[in-house]
């Protein structure tokens, strides 16, 4: 995917690429170095400073606190249904399935109509009639996320005109986020990956908190003993890549552990056995790049 060029004097959105090989935390259209928003905005950014952000749920409330802080005049976050004042753009932070009605809304009050999803093609934005955007925070927002939730994340961009994406990428900046332009044909594998990397690791360590119950553990005391692990995991992850962050039984080539831990699992939480099993299937070939890295 070709970067655009800039418009008006904005900043491209990073490709992937480019994204997992700097590892800092915003675009300037050069080698990527991190900027604050108390900084000065560059000559011939944009001025469409009137926004309204439609939803008020997990990600329009900070959406809206983080926008107003950045020194943006912002309306909201508004209700669903409700109709903003005319303004420069319009940011719709609904349910996916809302979006093409939340669009048809607010058309004619402002020029550019963006929407927060992941997942959601641009064409949901068409009721708008207006220059469409999306800027997706890869973010996680459980409830009570304050403004502070978006800075250093990252934010897959998109617009259907050069004017909609440079906008995007200002968004995503003043939300002190690293822009990235995702195209329509990519945003299914993009958002499950994202479902995958954050959703399923929930679920992960509700299955681990499940499995530890055998051991005599209540949840939240097992949560606080594995969220540390967890944590760690990570970071390694982050730091050296999943080949060589892999740790444990399987790693170690350790079979008979792994089938003492799968006969446990099968007496305590039974309806884990397939979910273990299937992660067993998939950890070999990840241990066995470990120990050729």
């Amino acid at each position: 995917m070709d970067d655009p060029p800039p418009s008006d004097g904005g900043h491209p959105p990073i490709s992937l690429a480019e994204l997992a090989a700097t590892g800092t935390s915003e675009w300037t259209g050069s080698p990527m170095t991190p900027t604050s928003n108390d900084q000065p905005r560059p000559r011939g950014a944009h001025t469409a400073d009137r926004v309204a952000v439609v939803g008020a749920g997990r990600l329009g409330v900070p959406m809206a606190a983080a926008l107003r802080a950045a020194g943006l005049a912002v309306e909201g976050p508004l209700g669903r249904g409700q109709r903003p004042v005319p303004c420069d753009a319009v940011v719709l932070c609904v349910p996916d399935a809302e979006i093409p009605d939340a669009a048809e809304t607010v058309a004619g009050v402002a020029p550019l109509v963006g929407h927060a999803s992941g997942a959601t093609p641009l064409a949901a934005l068409a009721p708008a009639s207006a220059e469409a955007f999306g800027i997706h925070p890869l973010q996680t927002f459980a409830p009570g996320s304050g403004p502070e939730v978006f800075r250093g994340a990252g934010a897959a961009v998109a617009g259907t005109t050069p004017r909609a994406l440079d906008y995007a990428v200002f968004l995503a900046e003043r939300l002190g986020m690293t822009a990235f332009e995702i195209d329509d044909e990519g945003r299914a594998a993009y958002h499950a990956a994202a479902s995958i990397a954050s959703n399923f690791l929930v679920t992960l360590q509700a299955a681990a908190e499940s499995v530890a119950a055998g051991a005599g553990l209540e949840a939240r005391e097992a949560r606080a003993l594995l969220v540390p692990l967890l944590r760690r995991t990570v970071e390694n992850l982050g730091e050296l890549g999943p080949e060589r962050a892999l740790t444990g039984p399987i790693a170690r080539g350790d079979h008979a552990t792994v089938a003492a831990q799968r006969a446990a699992v099968e007496q305590v939480a039974p309806h884990l056995l397939d979910l273990f099993d299937e992660l067993v299937r998939h950890t070999h070939p990840l241990a066995a790049q470990g120990a050729r890295a």
